[in-house]
């Protein structure tokens, strides 16, 4: 599915984590393989909802970033350019973690939970930063950049939307 990115537009984002996310992971297969990196399909998965899991508090780590470094590096997150392809994040400088679910279907189920639980939050939380690894504490509006930038990348990775 083309999609044209555009991260400044807050109904953009919306309707990308919202509905792209959902109607484009249904697609994935398990055995498919990335266009580049090493993840495999429930890795992504499951990394994502680790990474949705952060952004509502449900999940905790500690920012590898110091507060100087963290206000440069949030620049990104309002630049329009989409992630760059193999970066790096230092939370999984020792590799990927174990996989937390049984199977794929049980991962895909997680993170939609997880999805929803960050694009349904209320005006209160939204409010509430939470800690990024690289970032540093983020409110509901930056996080949204990030997961629209992150879940993007993950996209393209795996063939789900084209650009």
């Amino acid at each position: 599915m083309p999609l044209t990115f555009d991260v400044s537009r807050t109904d953009v984002r919306d309707r990308f984590l919202r509905v792209v996310v959902r109607e484009a992971v249904t697609t994935l297969e398990a055995d498919i393989r990335p266009a580049w990196g090493r993840m495999t399909p429930q890795q992504m998965v499951e990394h994502l909802t680790w990474m949705f899991d952060v952004s509502v508090g449900a999940a905790q780590v500690p920012c590898f970033v110091g507060e100087e470094q963290q206000k440069q590096i949030r620049i990104f997150l309002y630049d329009e350019h989409p992630s760059p392809r193999n970066l790096r994040n230092p939370a999984l400088a020792a590799g990927l973690p174990p996989l937390r679910s049984p199977d794929f279907a049980a991962a895909i189920a997680a993170m939609d939970l997880a999805r929803r639980r960050y694009v349904d939050l209320d005006e209160s939380s939204r409010r509430v930063a939470f800690a990024h690894p690289v970032f540093g504490p983020l409110v509901h509006e930056e996080w949204s950049r990030f997961h629209y930038k992150h879940v993007f990348h993950h996209l393209l990775q795996f063939g789900l939307i084209d650009v």
